[in-house]
């Protein structure tokens, strides 16, 4: 879903540039150079193994990388952490906040972390935005997985960051809370977050992400709107071979440039 009027603005919210990570002499990410933009969602995909992780780690500022910069809406993760933290949200496959309190007060702790005063207004018109109205006095542990999801997105942009990174967010979920989540992210786009998405999921990534770069082997390997990759890699034989529905999908293409091995 390309959204060009969003797109178009200039100044990058993630810039990464020349990153590399090693694990001892393992070179786990080569050389990974990208941007997001505003208003859009980018799509980091791969197969496991493929230093999307490492990728992610460094952006957060949770790895220190051997060489690169990475700036999060133009300050740098190295020199300004502080701010450059400030400017991100995130949230994680599996995010596990404190079970025994409630969503409420899940909410209002997190919201003071991130210095953000929150009336019980805000808190009320927040849950009702999410669906969750009823719930408010339910504990965190009690609610399902789509439930919590829609928590953790609340939480990972409650202090209205700049870039959001979403790793693997519809994982576990069921179809129709992976299209309520697609909704909520889209939102997020087009109010112009920035956003940095990893999943395994080629029907979501082809649904979703205004632009796609595949990494594996710790290399970017092609960057491109989905229907681009398509076009640009669909008379591969490679590609041909992996199509097994006459038309030519995102996953042929993801398959046919990165192997039908499986990775553990």
């Amino acid at each position: 879903m390309n959204n060009d009027n969003h797109t178009s603005q200039t100044t990058p919210v993630l810039q990464v540039d020349g990153l590399n990570v090693y694990y001892g002499s393992f070179h786990a990410v080569s050389n990974v150079s990208f941007e997001v933009r505003p208003g859009e969602i980018f799509g980091l995909l791969g197969p496991n193994g493929a230093g999307k992780t490492s990728t992610l780690s460094a952006v957060e500022g949770l790895l220190k990388p051997q060489s690169g910069n990475i700036r999060v809406a133009g300050y740098s993760i190295r020199e300004q952490p502080l701010y450059a933290r400030a400017n991100m949200g995130v949230q994680l496959q599996a995010t596990s906040f404190q079970p025994e309190l409630t969503i409420t007060e899940i909410i209002q702790l997190y919201a003071g972390i991130y210095g953000v005063d929150l009336s019980k207004e805000q808190v009320a018109s927040i849950l009702a935005n999410i669906k969750l109205q009823d719930s408010a006095n339910k504990k965190y542990g009690q609610l399902s997985g789509g439930q919590q999801q829609r928590i953790s997105l609340v939480i990972a942009t409650i202090h209205d960051p700049q870039l959001v990174l979403l790793d693997e967010p519809t994982t576990g979920l069921d179809p129709q809370s992976r299209r309520q989540l697609w909704v909520r992210i889209e939102a997020m786009r087009d109010k112009g977050h920035g956003i940095l998405l990893t999943t395994h999921s080629m029907e979501e990534a082809e649904a979703v992400c205004d632009r796609i770069a595949i990494i594996d082997h710790g290399k970017i390997i092609a960057t491109d709107t989905p229907q681009a990759l398509i076009d640009s890699n669909r008379e591969r034989p490679e590609v041909i071979q992996a199509s097994r529905k006459g038309k030519v999908t995102l996953e042929d293409v993801f398959i046919g440039l990165t192997g039908t091995e499986v990775r553990s």
